[in-house]
């Protein structure tokens, strides 16, 4: 199966033809029911694959209900939601909300007249089956309502099919807390394990894995390419050993594990709002070329974990629900190339421990002022991936990411930091997002309403007739491991008095999960781990 790598298009709106919306003609026929939902789309990116291969056919409707969005939401402060979507730079127009807001007007008139249309003609259809007036007539005027009818279904249809994409291009609302702006505008809330030791070139972990033969970049050329790395000897072991850490730490408060698949429907990717997002913006995931489900690498295991609560309804007994999955991520990161992503720091496929959670709903976006099951769940996490950390005994900083570094689907992200001495600067091991009911309005994660609950306020229901609330989701890395793997080796490493690598002292807390010698290295360049405890 052919893998290319695909940019996910952007979405340029269209004004709706809308039809006259005179009063309807005179009675007619006996109602129909309205016509079949047009099946939820799936997103389907521009391929950037220069094959001469026909393109294939399109993806079959989605198995998942259509997205709901929160329209009471998105149009009860149109100023502020427009605010909202350019702080996060989604891209999307100035006009793009009031477009919105057109569009939820034209549904609304289109429907009532359809109401008011099929009100006629049950009254035909009354007076044709009771004999009260001219049959001729009003079969005739019952045709004529029939294909009125048709019209405004197909009307209302292009118009909802508009609406619902116009809506779910719209981010995420930021939380009160998340300060505006780019990177640099992060605000550290916390620093804990040890004081960081000073920069030192000699600490980079390619020297150190180099000096050991712990990556083999010319497996990698040959067999993949640049940035697809091979682990050997203890950076393998290293890997085993911190997902078993990780995974240990998270059972034990807990989260059921996990093995996900790798590979998902684009659709369930895109309805998680998931797409990576380098240094220039570009946003890439990899997809399945010739799949005629439109199957895309994972990113992260947030996304097939996410399929586990799928258009479900979960009871209160059953939130909040924890699980903790392994799986591999790929990211295209097209343009993200330097110095600083150099070695294990950016890679296409790495392994990663993800913690994904779902609660009930609330306010956990902070719209009130009040915490939420969802706030608490985040505090609860991050003492997860806390306890991960300091166990290893790296020093790390947790900070308050701003809103150009969220992403679509989070409300609110914190990262953690850890010091890697070799490339002299803090990288990121974690990251942890609420997503609020972003991702369970497109994914119908649903829970029984719980005591003395109800919708917060300017929020809509679910829609319809149906009173259950949408849940709210996070997720949050416990084990990132490439970027691990840098800070133990950058941090453990021991140096002559010359810079020259001598040894390497590793975490206490993995020894139990080490399967290998007290060794690293071959030949004249054997060296002894000792375990920091």
């Amino acid at each position: 199966m052919r893998i290319s790598t695909r940019l996910l298009a952007s979405h340029t709106p269209k004004l709706p033809l809308i039809l006259p919306l005179g009063p309807p003609e005179a009675p007619g026929a006996p109602p129909i029911p309205p016509s079949t939902p047009t099946p939820t789309p799936t997103p389907r990116p521009a391929a950037a694959s220069t094959s001469s291969k026909p393109s294939a056919p399109p993806p079959p409707p989605s198995t998942l209900p259509r997205p709901r969005p929160d329209y009471a939401r998105i149009l009860q402060n149109p100023s502020q939601t427009t605010s909202n979507h350019f702080t996060r730079r989604s891209g999307l127009s100035p006009e793009h909300v009031a477009h919105i807001s057109r569009l939820r007007d034209t549904q609304l008139l289109l429907l009532r007249k359809l109401e008011s249309v099929r009100s006629k003609q049950n009254e035909i259809s009354s007076l044709i089956k009771n004999k009260l007036g001219d049959t001729p007539e009003l079969v005739r005027q019952a045709k004529k309502l029939k294909v009125r009818v048709g019209d405004y279904e197909r009307n209302l249809g292009g118009t909802e099919e508009e609406l619902l994409e116009m809506s779910l291009a719209l981010p995420n609302f930021s939380h009160p807390s998340t300060p505006i702006g780019a990177e640099d505008q992060a605000v550290e809330l916390d620093r804990f394990g040890p004081t960081p030791i000073p920069a030192n070139t000699d600490r980079d972990h390619l020297r150190i894995c180099t000096h050991y033969d712990l990556l083999d970049p010319e497996a990698s050329a040959t067999a993949t390419g640049s940035s697809w790395p091979y682990l050997r000897g203890a950076a393998a072991l290293l890997e085993m050993a911190l997902i078993h850490y990780s995974v240990s730490i998270a059972v034990k408060h807990g989260y059921t594990p996990v093995i996900p698949p790798d590979v998902v429907k684009a659709d369930l990717a895109s309805r998680c709002g998931f797409a990576p997002r380098d240094s220039g913006g570009a946003q890439q995931t990899y997809a399945l070329a010739d799949s005629a489900e439109q199957h895309v690498l994972a990113g992260t295991a947030e996304v097939p974990l996410s399929a586990l609560f799928a258009n479900r309804v979960l009871s209160p007994g059953q939130l909040p629900a924890k699980v903790v999955g392994v799986g591999h991520a790929f990211r295209a990161e097209a343009g993200a190339r330097g110095a600083e992503t150099r070695g294990l720091y950016r890679v296409h496929q790495f392994t990663k421990v993800e913690l994904f959670c779902v609660t009930a709903s609330g306010v956990s976006d902070g719209g009130s002022g009040k915490g939420g099951d969802g706030e608490a769940m985040m505090e609860s996490m991050k003492e997860v991936q806390k306890e991960i950390a300091e166990g290893l005994g790296l020093s790390v900083r947790l900070l308050e990411m701003p809103t150009e570094e969220l992403g679509a689907s989070a409300a609110r992200k914190w990262d953690m930091e850890a010091w890697m001495p070799g490339r002299g600067r803090w990288g990121e091991i974690s990251s942890l997002s609420n997503c609020t009911d972003y991702q369970s309005r497109r994914l119908h994660i649903r829970h029984r309403p719980l005591p003395s609950s109800s919708p917060p306020p300017g929020h809509d229901s679910p829609g319809g007739n149906d009173p259950l609330p949408f849940a709210h989701t996070l997720n949050g890395t416990a084990a990132a491991i490439p970027r691990l793997i840098i800070a133990i080796l950058e941090n453990g490493v021991k140096l002559g008095e010359k810079g020259e690598v001598e040894g390497l002292e590793l975490p206490g807390v993995l020894r139990r999960f080490w399967v290998g010698g007290d060794t690293v290295g071959e030949g004249g360049k054997r060296a002894q781990i000792t375990w920091k405890e």
